[in-house]
């Protein structure tokens, strides 16, 4: 496009000649000039809404921020709404915990309540009502209630696990396990008539019939104190439980043991025989108690 401009006395003339680069800058110009008059009616529109008491326009931002603080709401409830519905998780397992503490507790020899418990929970039920959502201080307070429930269900278990853990530690080293299989008394704890001169004698042990070379079990963990021959007992094992102790089997053919082993529950230790002053083949079992005799059957009807 070619514009020409002529003087007024006709003169003068001069050609400017248009082409697509200056139809591009120009409506580049014009664009950047209507975006800076918007912005600039933008901003002083919001300012004079900002500072002016017009009631239409007052209205018309107190519904925006309406809006906006009632979605923010809304967003927040409806996580409260999720975290309850976790929290309602949480409290039932723990109900399935104070069930699982309870049978621990009789496990363990306790009644339920001798162990520390926090307020005991009541069962709950009933019909299906209109459910009003928790606010965020209920939820807080439910939080905080089931936190205190969580720290004393975690002593509880402490405490139940250090009494079962003992318990079953004094149950190793207690004589409970019979020394042979197959019980068959043959002859019990008590007085009887002696064998070899027909007088009534204390027999400070109890008599399990077995074939010679049967195996012959430690009735609980310790340690043997004597592995050797007697003169009445023949080829003896005692074993130190501790606390005052000690089981005693004699009569034995073979001793696989020696003095100063530390043997476990049900660790073979001999073998059934007839050495020393004995009829037949059978095991002599002891349980003496800081020496004094105690009758194994009351030890082994605990196993």
């Amino acid at each position: 496009m070619q514009i020409i401009l002529v003087s007024d006395d006709y003169r003068t003339r001069r050609n400017i000649n248009v082409g697509w680069p200056h139809w591009v800058g120009g409506i580049a110009f014009l664009l950047v000039a209507l975006a800076l008059t918007a912005t600039l009616a933008n901003y002083l529109s919001l300012k004079y809404a900002a500072t002016s008491d017009h009631p239409l326009i007052r209205s018309i931002l107190l519904a925006d921020q309406h809006e906006k603080s009632r979605e923010q709401r809304q967003q927040i409830q409806d996580n409260i709404n999720n975290l309850a519905v976790k929290l309602g998780e949480m409290q039932a397992h723990m109900l399935r915990l104070d069930g699982l503490g309870e049978r621990l507790a009789k496990v363990a020899g306790l009644k339920p309540q001798e162990l520390p418990s926090a307020t005991a929970t009541s069962g709950r039920g009933g019909a299906e009502t209109t459910a009003t959502p928790l606010s965020f201080e209920q939820f807080t307070k439910q939080l905080s209630e089931l936190q205190r429930g969580i720290d004393v269900k975690a002593d509880q278990m402490t405490v139940l696990e250090a009494l079962l853990v003992e318990g079953s530690a004094q149950r190793k080293f207690l004589p409970t396990l019979p020394p042979v299989e197959n019980i068959n008394y043959t002859s019990n704890f008590g007085y009887r008539i002696d064998p070899f001169n027909g007088h009534q004698s204390f027999h400070e042990g109890v008599d399990f019939a077995a074939e010679s070379g049967t195996p012959i079990n430690a009735a609980a963990s310790g340690k043997v104190i004597y592995a050797e021959v007697h003169p009445a007992y023949g080829k003896t094992v005692d074993v130190d439980h501790g606390n005052g102790l000690v089981t005693r089997y004699a009569h034995s053919s073979e001793l696989l043991v020696k003095e100063g082993d530390l043997v476990v529950r049900g660790q073979r230790i001999a073998k059934v025989g007839s050495t020393g002053r004995s009829t037949g083949p059978h095991l002599h079992f002891e349980v003496r108690l800081n020496g004094a005799p105690q009758n194994p059957a009351r030890f082994l009807s605990v196993n």
